[in-house]
């Protein structure tokens, strides 16, 4: 089984990509190429180049933050309660059709 996820890009374009359960976020968006998701730093928690904002309905589905993501998303311009780093997000069954929004410049 694969799972969908739902990117809105900065532009507001949206684009459904797919992954193998277990894969992280990071991979989905770096294998189609979504904009604005870079991972300079492969996945380690040191670049923040991956921040996604995810929707209100998914968050209690993801497992919670560890303390380097807390940290590294404080250094963050415009995280909030809805920001996490697509590296340290695993695709589940129960993550198909999850939502994430590339912040801009907002």
């Amino acid at each position: 089984m694969s799972i969908t996820v739902h990117f809105e890009t900065r532009t507001g374009k949206r684009m459904s990509v797919t992954a193998e359960p277990g894969a992280r976020l990071l991979d989905a968006a770096l294998d189609e190429l979504v904009p604005g998701i870079i991972g300079q730093c492969g996945g380690g928690i040191t670049c923040a180049t991956c921040h996604v904002k995810i929707e209100p309905e998914w968050r209690a589905r993801l497992r919670p933050q560890s303390a380097d993501e807390q940290e590294l998303l404080g250094y963050v311009h415009n995280a909030d309660d809805s920001s996490r780093l697509a590296c340290q997000i695993r695709l589940t069954e129960a993550l198909d059709g999850l939502e994430a929004r590339v912040p801009g410049s907002d």
